[in-house]
């Protein structure tokens, strides 16, 4: 097995732990009673220690929860994901785009600042630079092909700023629509997330250059992969709450593509 987060044996108490990560011996210890993050050893008094690889868990939890996932949502990662290295090698690379995004949006807002103090023109392909679907670029040519990326980018470039913004309101009633009825009880298979999942499957028949607008296009795979991402990559999970959510979203897609497609 792959040696990790070796530090000499050392180990650190929770009050150590709290205050290097920022966080509380409250949290800590919640974190242990559903768990989630078990302290290496409890002390004689009673005070629980933490080693290098708890730490290392420590550090996923930390990130999954910047991404927006509920604790039962991270507790389904790392049941799908053991391997930490591969995990944060994971995260590392959302970070890196995340990064870049927000960079091209501060840049964008930036600019639309110094317009608007100067009295020019606002352009809308400069206003929404760092805000579009493109982020998944890398996803979309791996799984889809560089000509896929290629259409999609060029629809959207050329799509006039109301549009965008519709197109942008459109996505986020979806999302929230759905994450809605994750938390409602509703059975997948049943006729509201049923109709939820039509919306959806007209949603990506929207978007040029994908396999569902692709004349010789498989649909029913390209539904039910892009389900199996949205449970299995933490940053689509998050567009609908979490792992737990976005697992009814991927059988309620299954469901879907089943009978129709």
């Amino acid at each position: 097995m792959e040696e990790i987060a070796d530090t000499g044996g050392r180990d650190w108490s929770i009050q150590d732990v709290a205050r290097i990560a920022g966080t509380t011996s409250r949290t800590l210890r919640h974190y242990d009673d559903i768990g989630l993050l078990k302290p290496t050893r409890v002390g004689s008094n009673g005070y629980r220690y933490y080693d290098g690889g708890a730490l290392l868990q420590l550090q996923r939890i930390l990130l999954l929860r910047e991404l927006g996932l509920g604790l039962p949502a991270i507790a389904e990662v790392f049941h799908h994901q053991a391997n930490p290295v591969t995990a944060l090698t994971h995260h590392l690379e959302w970070l890196g785009r995340e990064q870049q995004r927000l960079a091209r949006q501060m840049r964008a807002v930036r600019q639309t600042i110094e317009t608007i103090r100067a009295g020019g023109q606002l352009m809308a392909e400069d206003m929404f630079e760092g805000f579009d679907h493109t982020q998944y670029k890398d996803e979309v040519e791996e799984r889809w092909g560089k000509d896929a990326y290629a259409t999609s980018n060029s629809w959207w470039r050329g799509m006039a700023a109301e549009d965008k913004r519709e197109w942008m309101a459109r996505v986020q009633r979806l999302g929230r629509d759905w994450t809605a009825a994750a938390h409602s009880g509703v059975a997948a298979d049943g006729p509201e997330a049923q109709e939820l999942a039509t919306r959806h499957v007209e949603w990506l028949k929207s978007i040029p250059g994908t396999p569902a607008t692709d004349s010789g296009g498989d649909t029913k795979a390209y539904v039910l992969g892009l389900a199996d991402m949205y449970v299995e990559d933490p940053r689509f999970a998050a567009n609908y709450g979490g792992v737990e959510e976005a697992g009814f979203v991927r059988a309620a897609l299954r469901s879907f593509a089943q009978k129709y497609l």
